[in-house]
């Protein structure tokens, strides 16, 4: 029984006890007050531990507080599929398009991914109610990816920009050149004046009708200059080249822009232009492709050496459910046991620690070894940090791999 429960039932029983209503009501109405008082204070130091609990774990996961995602905040299907074959979660059929390249050389550098994209202001925003003759038109169209919210300790190692394209449909009847055209991705080096852009080439591409895909594009030295050296971002450009005009392949047949006549179906939250940066806070070690492991099955041991025990740590416990993308939750494990003497070998012991239980054997001033993890292993966290973009990050020395006597 909590203390404050105690005492109101002290109270009650000296209002049996005494048998005056009057002066027992008063020590009723005082006790009751007691009660709150001290429920009050109990509930404010739990709110408070919570608080301090929350504010640890996100200092350990490098943010400054809370995500909060609005309504409109979007995760890329790109960002997904990236989370699930980086952290082995790939077993589930359809889990991951077939058509999806693992960036191994990017990723083997980094262990924060995020994703951008454009930003709808007056410079970008006419890119989302294109009229039709400007859909048509070889002009290079320009895009703004606002990335003042990378960390000045994380160093960013590569950039791609990744577009849409759509099949066209009997592309190829007219001659292999019809069904061709060219994508040419430019760094914007100069605020735009009226139509004319100032650009230097990044990367181009020859690509086929007869696909629909995303194709990536390297955006590395871009991104690199107004990130690393500090100079101006005026945002990249996009030209689709045709060579061969046909009255079949009218249109960029790369979504660059929401269609003005919209189909229903049309997701163009998930086919928007999507700028990707890799990079390195300079914590633990870069993202790994890797199979997905599973606890291995123990069974029960009647001794109490020291081992690992299951510990499932669910974010939704602690509200974090609707910023955390994925996992929902994962097995951090704990270690725990006895280290009797003499030690054995499963125990997996340091020397120091075989010479300490050995003293402690015969001094039991010296304290015995203690069960604790000798193996630590990373996760991978897909989230929407404090301003709604999305991040791939890895978290070093997450889960327990393996417990011994140190």
């Amino acid at each position: 029984m909590i203390p404050g429960n105690r005492m109101l039932m002290v109270i009650l029983l000296c209002q049996v006890v005494l048998g005056e209503s009057n002066h027992a009501s008063l020590i009723l109405e005082e006790g009751k007050k007691k009660v709150s008082e001290l429920q009050g204070r109990r509930s404010g130091q739990s709110h408070e531990l919570l608080r301090d609990f929350e504010t640890t774990l996100l200092q350990m996961f490098g943010l400054h507080q809370r995500p909060r995602p609005s309504r409109s905040a979007v995760v890329p299907q790109y960002m997904l599929d990236l989370y699930r074959l980086q952290s082995g979660e790939t077993e589930e059929a359809g889990a991951v398009d077939a058509s999806f390249e693992y960036p191994e050389r990017s990723a083997s550098r980094a262990n924060t991914v995020r994703s951008f994209h454009h930003e709808g202001n007056k410079a970008a925003e006419h890119l989302e109610r294109v009229e039709g003759e400007q859909e048509n038109s070889d002009t290079p169209l320009r895009f703004f990816f606002n990335l003042s919210n990378i960390p000045e300790d994380e160093v960013l190692s590569s950039a791609e920009l990744r577009l849409y394209r759509q099949q066209v449909e009997n592309a190829d009847q007219h001659g292999e050149a019809e069904g061709l055209h060219r994508i040419n991705v430019y760094e914007v080096l100069k605020p735009p004046r009226a139509t004319q852009l100032i650009t230097r080439l990044l990367d181009t591409r020859l690509v086929r009708h007869n696909a629909s895909r995303w194709e990536s594009f390297d955006a590395s030295p871009a991104v690199l200059r107004w990130t690393r050296d500090k100079l101006p971002n005026h945002g990249l450009a996009v030209e689709v080249l045709h060579l061969n005009h046909t009255p079949t392949q009218q249109g960029r047949h790369v979504r660059v822009s929401r269609s003005l006549h919209r189909d229903p179906g049309e997701d163009w939250a998930q086919l928007r232009p999507l700028l990707v940066t890799f990079g390195h806070d300079g914590k633990g070690h870069p993202l790994t492709r890797r199979a997905k492991r599973s606890a291995k099955p123990r069974g029960r041991r009647k001794n109490r050496n020291c081992r690992r025990h299951t510990l499932y740590v669910d974010f939704s416990d602690v509200g974090w459910n609707d910023w955390i993308v994925a996992p929902p939750g994962y097995q951090a494990f704990y270690c725990q046991g006895d280290c009797p003497f003499p030690l054995s070998d499963h125990l997996n012991s340091t020397n120091h620690a075989i010479v300490q239980t050995l003293v402690n054997s015969v001094n039991t001033k010296i304290p015995k070894a203690c069960c604790v993890p000798t193996e630590l292993s990373a996760i991978s966290m897909l989230y929407l940090d404090e301003h709604d973009k999305v991040v791939l990050k890895n978290y070093q020395e997450m889960v327990v791999e393996g417990c011994g006597c140190r």
